[in-house]
């Protein structure tokens, strides 16, 4: 088991059974087979991002929170390169860090080729998104509303209902992003 999937299998062990949660409880709660569970506190498979935000959202914990754990120093540095996602051009999308509550929030840094897009399920309830765009245009659409954030720009949005982040120029898009989760 690679150190990326045991933290990840430890931290949703430990979570659910903080919770005094059964595995099918936790599956229930995140919409996933009690299979899918088992193997990622197993540390087996490849999760995909939307399963991983399932898992966090029904836990009400941060992604980060999922794939580093531990309690966190009055100030930590990271160097981490998690690629979470990745685009049929090379597009990333890159999970740079997070917190815990109180606040917790997640940090992401998005590289997007031209033609490519996202497309994100919605989020726990309450949760919100700011975006800035420091190279290209980015096509950000949340249900039926979509606009164009243009480089230099920044967008604040809802993301509790399914959202797509594309890239319909001609030029590399590449933004970051931070996930502000209710707790």
């Amino acid at each position: 088991m690679s150190d990326p999937a045991a933290a990840l299998a430890r931290n949703i062990r430990a979570h659910r059974t903080a919770r005094q949660w059964s595995m099918d409880a936790l599956a229930a709660r995140a919409g996933l087979s009690k299979g899918v569970v088992v193997a990622l506190e197993q540390g087996r498979g490849n999760p995909n991002l939307a399963t991983l935000i399932r898992v966090s959202d029904a836990l009400g914990v941060s992604l980060t929170a999922l794939l580093e754990g531990g309690e966190p120093p009055a100030i930590s540095v990271t160097d981490t390169d998690t690629v979470l996602w990745q685009g049929p051009s090379g597009g990333t999308g890159r999970l740079l860090s997070g917190t815990d509550a109180p606040a917790p929030a997640e940090l992401w840094r998005w590289h997007l080729e031209p033609g490519e897009r996202h497309d994100s399920e919605g989020h726990a309830a309450g949760t919100h998104e700011l975006i800035h765009v420091l190279a290209g245009e980015l096509h950000l659409s949340v249900g039926e509303r979509a606009v164009t954030v243009p480089a230099g720009s920044t967008a604040r949005m809802t993301a509790d209902e399914p959202h797509t982040y594309a890239n319909l120029g001609e030029e590399p898009v590449d933004y970051v992003g931070v996930v502000v989760v209710p707790s």
